[in-house]
């Protein structure tokens, strides 16, 4: 275990410095919060402020001003890019010997604890630490052993809900569910699961932070010896903390109380994978002694970008009071642009860039496409390719490279050409069918001896020695749908054959049944293929299956001369934290895409979109432009899109506003302007005042929604009949939350949906 010696023993610290006058770089505020002593310190760091640079001097203060031994000083963040930055500078002022400062994430300093303390537990040094596939397969066999079916519930699904108790500090003999079936299961397997991992010598990611909090919370010698040892503690991007960090920090400052956290609560857009606000929100309250610094000076943007993406982020109510300023001009307004629909959008996206680049005022790698989906990206690569703009997507990967979409790919080319056994190994078992690598084999095997297609063997599977009972019927069954397929492939349009294969073969439903973040990403992102197939059958001559995947196959194995360092940059939101571009572009600016539809019935949820859209604008350096299309495609069918009621929020002195669409304007809402009534899910009879953004109604929509109380039965054209759930909004805003036949739940904004009220 690791020993600490008294304090008085520690010697001062007497190597020089590289940088003898660390103050000289730095903002009144930024010095304040360097040169800050003891005690608790809170730096509200906004976008774009040099937070890096606040924490790295620090640490350089501690140790060449304060005389503290970099042994004792304790700095995490979250990402190794992070930590390796915050290591490099450091050393930069103060030379090799801050080496010896623990920086690191979360889950490094965490092992090493884990490592160093291994005798306290019931692992050794050498345990193996599971990534996710690890963890996959560990869980798959733990359903197996608990008799909680695969087919039932996706191994991925019980994963996460493992992980969401783990961030809650819930090992397996604490879970406890509110009796629902699916939670029963989680608790099930969640305790095999621990079995195995203590069996395997292992833990998994989520393990690190939990068991280093129980081994500091049980084990008095072990906290003694830590909290000691850190007189200094930092903390980076806090506001991103989940509770097992929060409580990991806590502990280990608990001796000095030197705690220096550095967050800003506007840029929290975590909360979906367990960071809690409520952490930086509330350290004045734990830490009543805090002292609390803004850093408000923001080195990366123009005055209107910073007014405009505080117009927005300043709607929360759950956030500290700040505003960003900065020493540049205002720079060019936020263009505001507006679309008839995703293809003029994406187009107007690269006449920008193109319009930029030809003046030769720019790159392209400073360029940036941020989007709230990844599904949206596929629109606008198309576009950018067509005019040979190299583009690289950042934090994924290309959409036709994207595993779900060839997935879908590889159906359909069975069903076009049946004698491609390539396609068909990669899903024989893809959603599982139970024919496992031993079936395939003989499948395989079989089609061989016979000189038939591997389809034709699925379809004679009954004729196949040694051929497993539940493999026998899957494949059989399989082989009737790609049959049936493949004749409908010649009569009808490819879009209605690939929406029919990917349903029949419950390629889809096995997507949505995992139930977690990454699946509604995979459907939304099979939808978009659906997508481009309804838009190949109205753009082009031929509307058959294998011309489509003609098309497709050009795209997909391209030249990859766009992977240079000198290309556009296509991310989600989310990716985009942290970095900036002198050129952001943001489409999607529509109700139920940002803010994504998820967010309409929660407030919590809606704020967290809210400083999503703030953290996209924040990125931008020079110009901002914002796009929102009347219709948008979604799963092949046209949807009537409403402007985001964020961009309500933007005061009209900051917009430009320009409209391309070709869609007749009803009312005096031919330009921004006005005040409304605040269209927040949840939030009924709030007036907000502000510039109206929202493209009007169209001729053959109402301007009011009739009300649909819970319980009221309804109908629907393309989901047939349902019962409303859930009302929330009123007039041409309402929501209802409607669930259809087998389980399937739909939120429909009124006046758009259509729903027809099945009388009695």
């Amino acid at each position: 275990m690791l020993r600490t010696r008294p304090s008085a023993c520690i010697p001062v610290w007497e190597e020089k410095a590289l940088v003898t006058d660390l103050m000289k770089d730095l903002n009144s505020v930024q010095q304040e919060a360097v040169s800050h002593g003891d005690g608790p310190l809170l730096v509200l760091a906004g976008a774009g402020s040099g937070k890096t640079r606040v924490l790295t001097y620090r640490i350089a203060h501690l140790i060449h001003e304060l005389g503290v031994s970099p042994r004792r000083i304790l700095a995490v963040t979250f990402t190794n890019k992070a930590a390796e930055e915050m290591k490099r500078r450091v050393a930069d002022l103060v030379g090799a010997d801050a080496r010896l400062a623990w920086i690191g994430t979360f889950h490094s300093v965490c092992a090493r604890i884990l490592r160093r303390e291994a005798n306290w537990g019931w692992w050794t040094a050498s345990f193996s630490i599971y990534d996710e596939t690890d963890q996959l397969a560990l869980v798959k066999t733990c359903m197996e052993k608990t008799l909680v079916s695969t087919s039932v519930f996706s191994p991925r699904a019980i994963l996460s809900a493992i992980s969401r108790a783990k961030d809650k500090l819930l090992a397996a003999d604490d879970y406890r569910g509110t009796g629902r079936y699916f939670e029963e299961c989680v608790a099930k397997v969640y305790a095999e699961y621990e079995k195995g991992l203590v069996e395997n010598n292992a833990f998994d990611f989520d393990d690190l932070i939990m068991r280093t909090v129980g081994l500091l919370r049980g084990t008095k010698e072990v906290l003694t010896a830590y909290s000691e040892r850190f007189e200094h503690i930092l903390v980076d991007e806090y506001q991103d903390t989940s509770h097992a960090q929060y409580e990991l920090v806590n502990l280990l400052s608990s001796r000095h109380r030197n705690i220096c956290v550095v967050g800003d609560d506007d840029q929290s857009i975590y909360g979906w994978r367990g960071a809690d606000i409520s952490n930086i929100l509330d350290f004045e309250h734990d830490h009543q002694d805090a002292r609390v610094l803004r850093l408000e000076r923001n080195y990366r943007s123009t005055g209107n970008i910073l007014e405009a993406a505080h117009d927005v982020v300043s709607r929360n109510e759950r956030r500290k009071d700040k505003k960003l300023w900065t020493e540049r001009d205002d720079g060019r307004k936020v263009a505001l642009v507006r679309c008839s629909n995703e293809y003029q959008e994406a187009d107007a996206i690269r006449d920008r860039i193109v319009e930029l680049t030809a003046e030769g005022t720019r790159d392209h790698h400073e360029f940036a496409v941020l989007y709230r989906t990844h599904a949206q990206s596929r629109v606008i690569e198309d576009s950018l390719r067509r005019a040979s703009i190299p583009y690289d997507i950042v934090g994924g990967v290309r959409f036709y490279e994207r595993a779900e979409v060839k997935d879908a790919l590889a159906y359909a080319r069975v069903v076009s050409n049946p004698a491609d056994a390539v396609s068909l190994t990669r899903i024989v078992n893809v959603p599982p069918r139970k024919i496992g690598d031993r079936s395939l084999e003989r499948l395989t095997e079989f089609a061989a001896s016979r000189r038939v297609p591997l389809l034709s063997a699925l379809a004679l599977s009954a004729e196949v020695e040694g051929l497993p009972a539940a493999a026998r019927e899957s494949a059989e069954a399989l082989a009737g749908v790609l049959m049936r397929a493949t004749e409908r492939a010649e009569r009808d349009p490819v879009d209605t054959v690939l929406e029919g294969l990917l349903t029949d073969t419950g390629y889809l439903e096995w997507l949505k049944r995992s139930g977690t973040e990454e699946s509604a990403q995979r459907v939304a992102n099979v939808q978009e293929l659906v997508s481009a197939a309804s838009e190949f059958v109205e753009s082009s001559d031929e509307e058959s299956l294998s011309a489509f995947l003609e098309q497709v196959s050009l795209v997909a194995n391209i030249d990859r001369w766009a992977d240079g360092a000198n290309a556009v940059s296509l991310m989600t939101l989310h990716s985009a934290k942290g970095l900036e571009f002198g050129v952001v572009l943001i489409p999607g600016l529509e109700d139920g895409l940002l803010p994504h539809e998820s967010a309409f019935l929660d407030d919590e949820e809606l704020e967290e979109e809210r400083r999503l859209f703030y953290v996209g604008m924040t990125r931008a350096m020079d110009e901002l432009h914002l796009f929102a299309a009347d219709t948008r495609r979604r799963a092949g069918v046209m949807d009537v899109r409403s402007a985001s009621r964020f961009l309500d929020e933007i005061d009209p002195s900051h917009l430009e506003v320009r409209s391309l669409s070709a869609v007749p304007r009803r009312g005096a809402y031919s330009s921004v302007g006005g005040s409304f009534r605040a269209r927040v899910g949840g939030r009924q009879g709030r007036t907000a005042r502000g510039p109206v953004a929202a493209f009007p109604d169209y001729e053959n929509f109402s301007q009011e929604a009739p009300e649909f109380g819970p319980g009221t039965r309804v109908r629907h054209a393309k989901w047939g009949e349902g019962v409303v759930l859930e009302f929330a909004g009123t007039s041409g805003d309402a929501i209802a939350r409607v669930r259809f036949a087998d389980d399937v739940e739909k939120r429909i904004m009124v006046r758009y949906g259509k729903l027809e009220v099945i009388s009695d």
